[in-house]
């Protein structure tokens, strides 16, 4: 697998509704990636990873995401899914790792020792805590990511930034690889996140997710017209 160290993870990925969201689209946000730097992809979905795996030479982080009760997000939410990435061509298989109960009863740790129990390849454990991220490492987690920080009950910071102290934390209590995710908007965020230790970083909406992207510029540019048509 190609080292991911110090390097450029790009998240392709489109939610439901989006224009882009099919294996014809994100494969080619794949190779964009990679023509781009990139060292590997973050990717949702088997016909996807499979897509992804034609199109590229870079390792894949396969996902597919379902929802807990109270809706939040569930990073691959079934141990079938595992073993469906893995066979899609999968490098790199992300699980949800938080403390929180899926749906299923187990916990996050559960669902991670199941995962490395059917898998021949690297997990990765998706955490949005230092006391998550210190326990999937401790559980055998090959990667632990910062990927949901801000996005459960109990974390943060939700000020629209990434989270760098608990980037800092992480990487100065466990010698797990660090990938830091979530809410990197700039080239200058993602390498503060290399200098707080983290090994590698993920980028996915400020650079794949063009919705999101024009509506940074068209909300300010609008917010201008109205304040400029006041009397």
């Amino acid at each position: 697998m190609t080292n991911l160290k110090r390097g450029l993870i790009v998240s392709c990925q489109a939610e439901d509704g989006s224009p882009f969201n099919s294996p014809q689209f994100i494969s080619a946000f794949a190779r964009a990636a990679e023509l781009g730097g990139a060292v590997g992809v973050r990717v949702r979905d088997y016909e996807n990873v499979r897509a992804v795996k034609n199109a590229t030479t870079l390792p894949v982080i396969g996902l597919t995401k379902g929802f807990y009760k109270s809706g939040k997000v569930l990073i691959t939410p079934v141990i079938e899914d595992v073993s469906k990435l893995a066979d899609s061509g999968a490098d790199i298989v992300a699980v949800d790792a938080t403390g929180r109960t899926r749906p299923n009863g187990m916990s996050g740790l559960e669902f991670l020792g199941l995962a490395k129990s059917r898998l021949n390849i690297p997990v990765m454990a998706d955490i949005s805590r230092l006391d998550e991220a210190l326990a999937a490492a401790e559980a055998g987690a090959d990667f632990v990511g910062t990927t949901l920080s801000g996005y459960t009950e109990d974390s943060g910071p939700t000020d629209g930034l990434p989270d760098l102290e608990l980037i800092k934390a992480i990487s100065s209590r466990t010698r797990t690889p660090l990938i830091a995710e979530g809410r990197i908007w700039t080239p200058e965020q993602a390498k503060s996140a290399i200098e707080f230790g983290a090994y590698a970083v993920c980028v996915g909406t400020a650079i794949t997710r063009p919705v999101d992207i024009v509506q940074r510029f068209a909300l300010p540019v609008m917010a201008s017209i109205l304040s400029a048509k006041q009397p």
